[in-house]
């Protein structure tokens, strides 16, 4: 392993062989950082943290903190980061709560840039990017593939869907579903994330699905739950349509809503 001489690392933390950690970086007990993880100069890493392999942390990065939660009382809980990951600078993830499952779980492959925040008990997805200074508040779920702007605050126990789209300077306050795009200071929605889908493959049929099942959904003027089932007995029974329609069903905070206006971005 290649440690600087510099760099503050406790004897009960564990560090795969091949890591590196570099100049004025602080590792706390019980830290455990596996094989090909490199941190940058002055990254802390505390609690019960678990870096994934091959993960890199650039400067200042602050994670395992205590969760700023008025009910945290010093119990233990956790940060889990998967493989892969990119956290850059000042990036802040903490702890989960004892409110929550105890753990904030960031999954594989993300691209998480400057100033972000990822708050207590946060379940962050796989392959997804947090542009600069994203807010993330506590108990929020991001599912794979999400794309969020700059300079965006996410309120806590909201959900943002696989694959969706949000502009930047927005202020989101309930569900986003997968697919879509979102934006605004009080986000609405502006329709599917189409050049997105394109991007991840998605079929030309599956795109038509779920332009039809969106139109059903949030331009009708029926109620949401009379629009899922139209939307169930028109639509043939794809994954997508499910993870949709799913997703829409079980919100409990309420999904974003449409505008007619132009996309702003």
């Amino acid at each position: 392993m290649k440690i600087h001489p510099t760099a503050i690392v406790h004897e009960k933390a564990t560090i795969s062989r091949d890591a590196s950690i570099g100049p004025y970086c602080v590792i706390g007990e019980g830290v455990r950082i596996s094989q090909g993880v490199k941190l940058f100069n002055n990254v802390v890493v505390e609690g019960d943290t678990e870096i994934g392999p091959g993960s890199v942390i650039y400067p200042f990065a602050y994670i395992g903190g205590p969760p700023q939660d008025l009910k945290y009382d010093g119990e233990k809980t956790g940060v889990r980061v998967g493989r892969g990951n990119t956290i850059r600078e000042y990036v802040t993830i903490h702890r989960g709560s004892v409110g929550g499952d105890g753990f904030t779980t960031i999954g594989d492959n993300n691209f998480i840039m400057a100033y972000a925040h990822i708050a207590h008990d946060c379940r962050i997805g796989s392959s997804v990017i947090m542009a600069n200074a994203v807010t993330i508040g506590g108990h929020v779920e991001v599912q794979d593939n999400a794309n969020l702007g700059g300079v965006i605050a996410v309120h806590q126990f909201t959900r943002i869907g696989a694959y969706s789209m949000t502009g930047g300077f927005s202020g989101i306050g309930q569900d986003i579903p997968p697919y879509t795009i979102a934006s605004g200071p009080r986000a609405k929605l502006y329709g599917l994330n189409l050049l997105g889908l394109k991007r991840y493959g998605f079929s030309k049929e599956t795109i038509e699905d779920l332009s039809k099942a969106y139109k059903i959904l949030f331009r009708s003027k029926q109620t949401l739950k009379e629009a899922i089932k139209k939307a169930q007995e028109e639509l043939p029974c794809t994954p997508e349509l499910e993870r949709l329609l799913e997703f829409v069903k079980t919100s409990k905070r309420g999904v974003c809503r449409p505008t007619t206006a132009k996309i702003p971005f």
